[in-house]
Formats: structure tokens, C-alpha cells, sequence
């Protein structure tokens, strides 16, 4: 099926009882940190509050120091003034409907969805035809046929092959089907679905104007299923998908997601040039006709940790490119937040991470997974993002007259500034999706769990729960609080949806560690490292916000004064290290810095002066609990070095490198030597190598069988007393504070 070919505008979708505003319990500040109490802000939760205060801070530098390779050109993307002084939409639950009416008269309703002005309709098939006898893709396979000595019609073959394993088949049967089938499965699964009705009007109206790119943060196996039930919802053109072909191994559900709208491609193209200009030719064929909104996942994976993974650019060069060749006018990008009170793959997720292997895709574990029917995932919030046009973020930045000196056809190298552009916007867009996620009251009782273990009081959990909702929203953070609920309440309904993971024992809030008084003591201890990481799964999604005031409280521990020079060193370093576990816009350390502070200083947790950053006496517990927050990632990362600096004397692969470094934190682990449990993630365990690579104290070198990694002892070492703080850190270059 191609896409509707209605062209007529449409109406607003029926009106739904919109939810109203999120009101908070009021100021509250507990004992230990009242001024973060005090900062919180009256009215709907998760509004940001009316700007900066003048004065507030004071302007370091001008210079970016420390930011690895040369300075970026033209006006920056992201500004920290955007999160921190937005106000946001409303939402509205799509699934009050659906409880209130057919879902088979909904499957079939007439969908004659708004369209891109410039389409010309066409089939799936007519697509195929295009990219096959396209310049580009026959020019490639000219070219292979005379290296390799075969004829081009073999080659063509192959070609042609390769689209049909990769092609979609959208027909409309599929969607209503998908349609019915997902009504009784969100109903069942969900107790609310909320969107932000005024982004879905923003984004019909994009449609309509020009290509359109959707790009949602990427949590679950669900993501992709609820953006097409959701554009069908608001009768607009459902998207074209970019899945896994690991999908195309499930006996009829792979097939019946190609006929949603699923195109499938491999997880590495291993250099083979016939594939990706195949595949690179197929997603721009889409996007130069309007075809359809092309939507993938800028993590290019689900994230196991609920933290945002950093960007793949391959498809983004892609869905950029046209727009460089001046094949489109514009491009529109939006950023699409979805945020699950409770996700469905979160024991899976912990199991991963511990190393159990991951169970392959197939119908017969789909159909095992529907016992989950019966389980309660609370709520999905789904913020569609302002669209971001493309044509704006390169305006005096991108020079697009060199593509015009090369026949469209030829394959180009993207130059230097194309490449680092791209990575701006990859970045720029996750941040915009981070600024979006909702936070529910589970996710700060997570937080101040984890930091209490073994137990903590009921009681001291409400107060310190309360107290941290006013220090998220004081830092911008997008807090959705149950309607007229007290934090009683809240917190109790938080526990019983996450009933496996945490409970009410005795007037006391304890880890759902089931058997941990049983069996060996590598049992015990894997059993509370899943529960750990399953609840560190939500206090993730808060440190999206917290991360700059965190690491800034981090540095102060860290640096041998109070001056903003070492205080600043310490934190860059910090930035460097942890750059794999979150989202920094490349270049900006020194803003990110002055961020922190700022926000600090905004909850009268540090003062300033001319020379010096400390904290206050009123602020001290909030530094504290930052500091805390963070403990989990510096000794996770001492310990994975210490590893590195003591075990691993020869060469190594990642295979060898994840289960040996596991091994060595569980016997510390069995010995009590250590209480570090998410430094069994595997997550962690990546990141910190790769980390170690681009500090250059590991040595990463590709071979036929992989890539091989060679230690720096010393340079390793050296980092690792960084951390301890037993050596002072390096001060990045040209820093002027």
C-alpha cells in the first residue's frame, strides 16, 4: 500500500478530556537540605520556572578549553538557556477513548490521513524500481563488476535481493490489523497513554510541509509499535521503519511488521559497498518523494540502562544528504521522548547486563511474553518534540556548494565539517529528547533507595522523596505527579506497581532480593546485583538531569581546593571519562561547567567568588546527595581500571575482557570487599574501556576477526590515582576561569 493519498486538511482529533495541570504538595524542605525544598517551584509539575535569575552567576570564559580536535564552527546548537526555561505541553490520554469505544470500529475507521504536499503516490514496488535503476545504485554496481570480473547483470541480482530482504510492503490491511490487535494489548498492558496533543499538531503540520524525520528515544521493543498507533490515532501518514533484521526471524509477525511499514537492515554492512548504497539509496528515494515520515533510533539500540545511549550517524548522514545535494528544500527533524513508568523488558534488561544472553527474536517467545498480559506498566508519556529544520541548523555553517562541483550520482566522503555537523545535530537531538522524558515519583524513590540500602524508614523515604521532587524541578527536570495525590500515596503506588523490585517490610522499604538467604554466596550475590540494577534501571532516568550539578559536586570532592581552575580540571576530566554513560554536546565543557554551577548556586548549594566555588553549610547535604548519586559510576570505573591495570598484561578482546573484569568484581563482591554492585554491568564494563581508548590508555586495533585492545599500564594507573585522588588531575589547556 502507499502511503493515503488524501490530500485534504484535516480536523483536530476528536476532543478528549484533557488532563489537568500537575500540582505539586507544596514547598516542603527537609532538615538536611531545606534550601533545595525551598527552590521548588508552585503549579504543575515539570514546568520549568521563569528564566535565570540576573546575577545569578558569573561569566567564566569565553573559551572552550579542554574540548578534544578544533573548534566548531558558526552558532552553537544547544543552549543550556533552552532547559532551563521552557515551559511545556499538556497531555492527554489516547487510551480514554479506546476504553469507551470499539476497537474494531476504530481499526476500521476511514483513515485518509494529511499527506506531503509534493507527493506523488506511489507503491511500495515503484520504490524499489526507482532506488534498482537509480544512477547511484547502477553506477555502483558498474563499478564491482568490472573490480571483480562479473557481469553486471549478476550483480544487479544481487542488488535486487538485497531490496527484496530489506523493502517494506506497507499494506492498510496490515495496519487496521495492528491497529485492533494493539488497542487490546495497550488496554491491557497500560493504564494510561499520555501524549502532547500540541506536538502532534506541530507534526501534521511538518508532514505536510516538507520531509519529515522522527526520531524517538528508544527504551523498549514498544517504541516503534506505539509512534504508528499513535499517527493512526491522529490520521496522519503512518512512518517507514528501520528495524532490525534480526525481526525478519520471526515466522509471520517479521512479515506482518513489513506490511506495517518495517524495513529491515542488517546490524553491520561489513564494508560490503553494494549494501549500503543499496540501503542509502532506498531511505533517500523515500525522503526525496515525501513517501512517507522515516522514522529510526538515533541509540541505534535499546538503551538496557535507561540512559540515553550516544548517537549512531550512518542513517542521519543519510536522511541529511539530499538536503546537501539540494534534492529537498528542507528537512524536518523531530524528537520524539517516550518515558515508561514501568518498563516491560526491565528483568530481561537486568539479566543482560549480568550476562545471560539475550533470547533471540522469534514468534514462539513472543507468544511465551504474553503472560505479561496480566502485569500492570502503569503509564507511557510520549512528548512529540518541536520539528527541527535542517535547513536552519546549516544556514552560515554548511557550505553545500562543493556537492554541487560532483555528479549527484558519484559517492562522496563527507568532508570534515559535514561529519562534525552531523554529530552536532545526533547529539542535539538526543539532548532535545532527554530535555523531554518524564519523571515520575518512582523514579526519585529509586533514586533515594538506592542510597539507603539495606533499608530505609518509610517515613524518612517520604521526606527525602519530597524533597528531592523540589530539587529536580529546581534543575529543570520534567516531573509528572499523580492528580491529587499526597506523597504518602504517591509513594505507596510507586511500590506496589514496582512490587518486584522493592517493598513495605516492617514499617521499612527494602530490595525485592527474593532467596538472598538461601543457597551459595554466588547466588546471594547475583540475586541482589538484579535487583540493584533493575532499580538503578529508573534512578538513571534521573541523572539525565542531575549530571552536570552532580559532576560539579563530584569535582569539589575531588579537587585539592576550592579554585574554580582545579575545581574545573577535575570536572572536564570527569566529563572525559564518563562521555560514554551520557549525553555531552561535543565542544562545551566549559558551558556545561558553568551550567552546574549554576544550578548549584540556584539551590544555594555552593557560593561563588572571583577565584574559589564552595560548598554552603545549608547546602552541604545537597552536595552530598549528589555526590552519592554519582559513587556508583566512580567506583564502578576504579574498580574495571584496577582490573585493566592488574589482570590484563597481553592482548585482549572484548570477549575475554567482559567476563574477566565480571569475574574479578564478583569475588570481590562474595568477599565484601566491595558494594559496588552495578559494577557487574556490562554497560558499565563498555563504557569504561571505551572510555580508557579515547584517553588513550588502551589501545584499540582492528583485525580480520575483530578488534583486539592492548593496555597502558602506566597511563592506566595514572588515571586510576586520578580518581583516588592520590594525584591531582591535568588542567585542560587554556582554561581561563
Amino acid at each position: 500500500m502507499a502511503p493515503p493519498m488524501a490530500r485534504c486538511p484535516r480536523l483536530p482529533p476528536p476532543h478528549r478530556a484533557r488532563q489537568p495541570g500537575r500540582g505539586g504538595v507544596g514547598p516542603w524542605a527537609p532538615r538536611e537540605a531545606a534550601a533545595g525544598g525551598r527552590a521548588a517551584r508552585r503549579g504543575r509539575a515539570g514546568e520549568r520556572g521563569a528564566g535565570r535569575r540576573g546575577g545569578a552567576r558569573r561569566t567564566m570564559a569565553t573559551a572552550a578549553a579542554g574540548a578534544p580536535g578544533r573548534a566548531r564552527r558558526g552558532a552553537p546548537m544547544y543552549s543550556q538557556k533552552e532547559l532551563t526555561s521552557k515551559k511545556r505541553d499538556e497531555f492527554e490520554d489516547i487510551l480514554e477513548e479506546r476504553r469507551l469505544s470499539s476497537d474494531l470500529r476504530y481499526a476500521m475507521k476511514c483513515y485518509t490521513p494529511v499527506i506531503y504536499k509534493g507527493l506523488s503516490p506511489c507503491k511500495p514496488s515503484a520504490i524499489k524500481s526507482a532506488v534498482l535503476h537509480s544512477e547511484q545504485v547502477q553506477y555502483v554496481i558498474k563499478q564491482l563488476a568490472k573490480e571483480m570480473g562479473e557481469s553486471p547483470d549478476i550483480i544487479q541480482e544481487e542488488a535486487t535481493e538485497i531490496l527484496d530482504e530489506m523493502g517494506h510492503r506497507m499494506q492498510l490491511g496490515a495496519v487496521r490489523f495492528f491497529a485492533f490487535t494493539l488497542s487490546k494489548i495497550f488496554k491491557q498492558l497500560f493504564q494510561r497513554v499520555c501524549v502532547n496533543e500540541e506536538g502532534m499538531q506541530r507534526l501534521q503540520h511538518a508532514i505536510q510541509e516538507h520531509p519529515v524525520v522522527l526520531l524517538p528515544s528508544h527504551r523498549s521493543y514498544v517504541d516503534f509499535l506505539m509512534l504508528s498507533y499513535l499517527l493512526y490515532t491522529y490520521d496522519l501518514a503512518l512512518p517507514v521503519i528501520a528495524a532490525g533484521i534480526d525481526f525478519l526471524g520471526m515466522k509471520i509477525v517479521g512479515e506482518l511488521l513489513r506490511r506495517a511499514g518495517a524495513f529491515f537492515m542488517r546490524r553491520s554492512f561489513g564494508g560490503n559497498r553494494l549494501y549500503w548504497a543499496v540501503f542509502a539509496e532506498y531511505v533517500k528515494t523515500m525522503l526525496r518523494s515525501g513517501y512517507a515520515p522515516i522514522e529510526f533510533f538515533l541509540e541505534g539500540t535499546r538503551s538496557r540502562t535507561a540512559k540515553t545511549l550516544t548517537p549512531k550517524f550512518g542513517l542521519l548522514s543519510i536522511v541529511m544528504e539530499p538536503f546537501f545535494k539540494r534534492e529537498v528544500f528542507d528537512t524536518y527533524l523531530v524528537p520524539i521522548s517516550i518515558s515508561y513508568e514501568r518498563i516491560l523488558e526491565e528483568s530481561l534488561y537486568a539479566y543482560e547486563l549480568l550476562g545471560v544472553p539475550k533470547p533471540k527474536e522469534s514468534t514462539s517467545g513472543l507468544l511465551k511474553a504474553r503472560r505479561i498480559l496480566s502485569d500492570n506498566f502503569g503509564t507511557i508519556h510520549i512528548y512529540v518534540g518541536q520539528p527541527v529544520s535542517l535547513r536552519t541548523l546549516a544556514s552560515g555553517r554548511i557550505n553545500r556548494c562543493p556537492y554541487n562541483l560532483v555528479p549527484r550520482h558519484l559517492p562522496q566522503k563527507p568532508s570534515e565539517d559535514i561529519q562534525e555537523f552531523v554529530s552536532d545535530v545526533a547529539y542535539k537531538m538526543e539532548l532535545l529528547q532527554i530535555e523531554n522524558m518524564v519523571l515520575s515519583p518512582w523514579v526519585l524513590v529509586a533514586a533515594v533507595l538506592l542510597q539507603n540500602l539495606p533499608a530505609v524508614e518509610f517515613e524518612l523515604l517520604i521526606e527525602k522523596t519530597l524533597w528531592l521532587k523540589g530539587l529536580t524541578q529546581t534543575f529543570g527536570g520534567f516531573i509528572e505527579w499523580p492528580d491529587n495525590l499526597c506523597a504518602k500515596k504517591a509513594v505507596l503506588s510507586g511500590l506496589t506497581l514496582h512490587s518486584n523490585i522493592a517493598g513495605l517490610v516492617d514499617g521499612h522499604v527494602v530490595l525485592n532480593d527474593k532467596g538472598v538467604e538461601d543457597g551459595a554466596v554466588g547466588e546471594i550475590v547475583f540475586r541482589h546485583a538484579l535487583a540493584v540494577l533493575m532499580c538503578a534501571t529508573y534512578r538513571n532516568q534521573l541523572l539525565n538531569v542531575f549530571v552536570r550539578p552532580a559532576l560539579v559536586a563530584v569535582a569539589l570532592q575531588m579537587a585539592p581546593s576550592f579554585r574554580k581552575e582545579e575545581v574545573y580540571s577535575c570536572f572536564n576530566f570527569l566529563r572525559d571519562v564518563f562521555s560514554n554513560e551520557f549525553i555531552f554536546f561535543p565542544g562545551i565543557s566549559l558551558k556545561d561547567f558553568e551550567e552546574g554551577c549554576f544550578l548549584l548556586t540556584k539551590c544555594d548549594a555552593i557560593q561563588t567568588s572571583q577565584q574559589e566555588i564552595y560548598p554552603t553549610d545549608k547546602g552541604s547535604g545537597t552536595v552530598s546527595f549528589l555526590s552519592a548519586m554519582f559513587r556508583p559510576f566512580v567506583e564502578g570505573y576504579q574498580l574495571i581500571f584496577r582490573y585493566l591495570s592488574k589482570e590484563m598484561k597481553e592482548a585482549f578482546t572484548e570477549k575475554q575482557f567482559i567476563p574477566g573484569v565480571r569475574n574479578f568484581v564478583f569475588q570481590l563482591l562474595e568477599k565484601g570487599s566491595t558494594q559496588c554492585y552495578e559494577a557487574l554491568s556490562s554497560d558499565m564494563q563498555k563504557n569504561a574501556l571505551s572510555a580508557l581508548v579515547q584517553l588513550g590508555a588502551v589501545k584499540k586495533k582492528k583485525m580480520p576477526s575483530g578488534f583486539t585492545y592492548n593496555v597502558n599500564q602506566e597511563a592506566v594507573s595514572k588515571i586510576l590515582d586520578m580518581f583516588d585522588a592520590r594525584i591531582p588531575v591535568q588542567k585542560p589547556v587554556a582554561a581561563r576561569l
